[in-house]
């Protein structure tokens, strides 16, 4: 017999992958992507592409490494993510001028000014992704999910 929580009513430490923080994680970002693609206006950019866009708009002359380290996107995924954003004239990729074998990312005026129009939207999306949550709850929220990112970086 299940009760209304999913949980077993014989033995309530049965294992449920519902429960899991792996799954509410995924299933926190999964509505976080919704919400991105309803309330961002340009149907053609991602929110990977609106990370790496505000990743070298804060980090002028970002390596693909570089990008890669700042927005945990895979390096392969990376450079899909820049080749479709160049292919918009929203980044410029050139060769590093002391290291050939480097390429640096720079945003583009249109790139830039696409940024800028597309932050008010943003913070909307992250105020929704946020829902019912008070301030208190946010600010909790907020600070155990960079503890528990602090623990890979000592590990």
């Amino acid at each position: 017999m299940r009760n209304t929580k999913g949980k077993s009513a014989s033995n309530e430490d049965d294992y449920l992958f519902s429960d899991q923080i792996g799954h509410l994680l995924r299933r926190a970002y999964q509505r976080h992507t919704a919400l991105f693609q309803q309330y961002i206006p340009d149907s053609q950019l991602t929110a990977a592409q609106f990370v790496v866009l505000c990743s070298v708009r804060d980090n002028e002359g970002s390596s693909l490494a570089d990008i890669v380290k700042v927005t945990v996107i895979d390096q392969a995924t990376i450079r899909g993510v820049v080749d479709r954003l160049k292919q918009r004239k929203l980044v410029q990729v050139d060769h590093d001028p002391f290291d050939r074998r480097k390429l640096v990312v720079n945003l583009t005026p249109v790139g830039r000014g696409l940024v800028e129009q597309m932050e008010p939207f943003a913070k909307q999306i992250t105020e929704s992704t946020y829902g019912k949550l008070n301030p208190a709850e946010r600010v909790a929220l907020d600070f155990l999910l960079k503890k528990m990112l602090e623990s890979d970086e000592t590990e």
